[in-house]
């Protein structure tokens, strides 16, 4: 099955993005992406993080904010279940992290990582947005300049649901698609929380899923698994006795129509997985 992209920009919340369609991953973008391949739970060789971008020279020292990555002392999310507007960003350079708005830089995020990095807004200050990040622990947020970043808004929503097995995406609150799905067996469960669409790629070197959607968040339990950072994602399965069943590693694992509807979703959308 090919890559699906997206047949028009989403909705601008302010000024127009200088470049809109970065929020959708690109056919070319993700063949580039292949050879990251090796970051994630579902697979892949031993990987190790890319060097720090020093940009204007004022970020240099501070780890990245990526998916290799443990961020010491970035605040947690507190509204773990709360949806939001459905705003996104996109750093539009190399820019630092910091604790609070004007607090303490502890990282820095980087425009492209799987593709463009487009991240959830989920809180707000003058001049600053609080973001989730891509890194260890899960749930870590931070604080970035406002005038750094691109916005646009999304205005779907991923539900997880992990007792009942099911996922459900929504858009502008309607639902448009229902699923089962497979998740993560009692020794590595599917971790619950808000987390969000941080890329999407395809494989060549496995056979059980066209195209891979990593999210924000990490396998609670594993450290790592086929030499990357336990990084959970959505994928396809070759057979759909999977679903309805925990058995995956953490991923959730969804059928073929579902992973087609959710490869044309904006990057940076909000997934809620929850207990029920």
């Amino acid at each position: 099955m090919a890559l699906h992209t997206a047949p028009q920009a989403p909705e601008s919340s302010g000024a127009r993005p200088r470049r809109p369609l970065m929020l959708w991953g690109a056919i070319g973008v993700v063949v580039v992406l292949v050879a990251v391949v090796g970051f994630f739970m579902f697979g892949g060789g031993q990987s190790t993080p890319p060097p720090a971008d020093s940009g204007s020279g004022t970020t240099g020292a501070l780890p990245l904010s990526n998916t290799f990555t443990t961020i010491e002392g970035a605040p947690l999310d507190t509204e773990a279940t709360s949806t939001t507007e459905g705003l996104v960003v996109h750093p539009v350079r190399t820019t630092p992290v910091h604790a609070s708005p004007g607090g303490k830089a502890i990282a820095q995020i980087e425009p492209q990582q799987f593709g463009p990095t487009w991240l959830p807004v989920i809180g707000q200050q003058p001049d600053w947005v609080q973001v989730l990040l891509p890194s260890k622990p899960n749930a870590s947020t931070g604080w970035i300049r406002a005038a750094d970043t691109e916005h646009v808004i999304t205005h779907h929503v991923i539900k997880v649901h992990l007792k009942s097995m099911k996922m459900e995406l929504t858009e502008k609150g309607k639902s448009v698609g229902n699923w089962s799905i497979g998740i993560g067996k009692p020794e590595a469960p599917t971790p619950t929380g808000r987390t969000f669409l941080l890329g999407q790629f395809k494989d060549p070197k496995q056979s059980f899923s066209p195209v891979i959607i990593p999210l924000g968040t990490h396998s609670p339990t594993l450290d790592t698994f086929g030499g990357g950072p336990g990084t959970v994602g959505i994928h396809g399965w070759p057979s759909d006795d999977v679903l309805g069943k925990a058995s995956s590693d953490g991923c959730i694992r969804v059928p073929a129509d579902a992973l087609a509807k959710l490869t044309e979703v904006p990057l940076g959308t909000l997934v809620m997985i929850d207990e029920n």
